[in-house]
Order: structure tokens, then C-alpha cells, then sequence
């Protein structure tokens, strides 16, 4: 695999997991994680916590990447996830 896909494959996990764990239009999945299993269950733990959810989302995007690096269905999601992250941490810095 290439830097760039590796690259891309960074901020496709960075993105994915801060929507998971941080993001508002997640916050619905959160809740019903945390009633069906209670607050402080495993499974509610993993979804609001960056670390643990970035494991599972960094392995699925390995072997995504692995898989299909080389082509347009990784480079054009990847591509967009991470320019999301991006711009999500310069709003911060520029803010």
C-alpha cells in the first residue's frame, strides 16, 4: 500500500470514529446504545470512547484499504472523509 492510501486510511479512521464517539447526528445511536445495553456497559463505553472505537474502525478500514487501495471505491470515500477531518480540525484552529 501506498503512503497515500495509508494517509487516506488515517483520516478516513480519525473521521469515522470522531462521528462515532463525538459527532451530534450520532448521538441517537449513542442513546440507544446506552438504554439497550445501560450507561455503563461495554458497548457504551466503546461508542464514547475514541480510543476503543478507533481499534474497530481502524481494523475494517485496514482491510478496506487492503483490499481496494488501488481504486476509485476507496480513493473517492477515503478522499472526502478525511478533507471532512481536515477541515473539522482547521475550523477548530481558525475559530
Amino acid at each position: 500500500m501506498s503512503l497515500a492510501a495509508f494517509l487516506l486510511a488515517l483520516g478516513t479512521t480519525c473521521r469515522i470514529t470522531r462521528f462515532i464517539t463525538k459527532d451530534t447526528l450520532a448521538a441517537g445511536f449513542r442513546t440507544w446504545v446506552a438504554d439497550r445495553f445501560g450507561d455503563d456497559s461495554g458497548p457504551s463505553y466503546l461508542v464514547n470512547c475514541g480510543w476503543c472505537t478507533s481499534t474497530w474502525v481502524a481494523g475494517a478500514t485496514a482491510v478496506y484499504a487492503s483490499l481496494l487501495h488501488t481504486t476509485a471505491w476507496f480513493h473517492l470515500p477515503a478522499t472526502a472523509l478525511t478533507l471532512s477531518y481536515l477541515a473539522g480540525v482547521a475550523s477548530r484552529w481558525l475559530d
